[in-house]
């Protein structure tokens, strides 16, 4: 692996950043979840069981995708078999697991997210849970491959979230997105009385396809 000091310092930089935007919106608490991002065959990853705010320059963790550490000192955190997994199998750039609440709740009642709102087409479909593994384990990892399958996010039963995109913001966006889509199912399905109108495969289709066209084109384009 060969790469500028200054493009390791600046992805460092981003990804200590993304993992306080993750304290700071409510999705992880203390330590728990980890945040990585990939630089050709290098991986940085937040180390294991250290505060985001007390990151610095000198802390910067790596591995390669054997998961052997190539830089720093500090231990990398205990969910690298997860972050590796995807980065071997997917095109991902960017991992993001959080313990996010309302996600880790639906992820004990049922085995997929029902689809109440047309987000879920932004992360392939309905969002699968994947069986419970001990953390940190081989199994986990493979569970979570599993329920990424033409995703690119998923529940992790009794634990959290796992999503990954082209970059930090987007992983940590689809991250929102799934709690906020969490969230809204917990509160339609506690009214007495009432059960959440679900979202077709056709509808979600159509909102796939609007969905690409989404957002700011370059200068000149409409």
């Amino acid at each position: 692996m060969k790469d500028h000091p200054d493009h390791l310092a600046a992805a460092w930089s981003d990804l200590v950043t993304t993992a306080r935007r993750t304290v700071a919106d409510g999705l992880v608490v203390g330590t728990s979840g980890n945040v990585s991002c990939r630089l050709k065959d290098l991986v940085l990853v937040t180390p294991s069981g250290v505060p985001y705010d007390r990151l610095g320059p000198g802390d910067l963790t790596a591995v390669d995708l054997a998961g052997t550490q190539i830089i720093g000192t500090l231990r990398p955190t205990s969910e690298l078999p997860m972050h590796l997994a995807v980065y071997r199998s997917t095109p991902a750039v960017a991992v993001v697991h959080t313990h996010a609440p309302n996600a880790t709740a639906v992820s004990t009642l049922v085995p997929e997210l029902p689809p109440v709102h047309y987000m879920t087409a932004a992360l392939g479909g309905p969002v699968r849970v994947a069986p419970y593994a001990l953390y940190g384990s081989d199994e986990l990892a493979a569970h979570m491959l599993d329920a990424l399958r033409d995703r690119t996010g998923c529940l992790l039963q009794n634990h959290g979230t796992m999503t990954y995109g082209d970059s930090l913001d987007q992983a940590l966006d689809r991250t929102a997105q799934l709690e906020w889509m969490c969230r809204v199912w917990l509160t339609a399905q506690s009214v007495p009385g009432h059960t959440p109108s679900l979202l077709s495969a056709g509808q979600l289709d159509a909102a796939a396809e609007r969905l690409r066209g989404y957002g700011q084109r370059g200068r000149g384009q409409a």
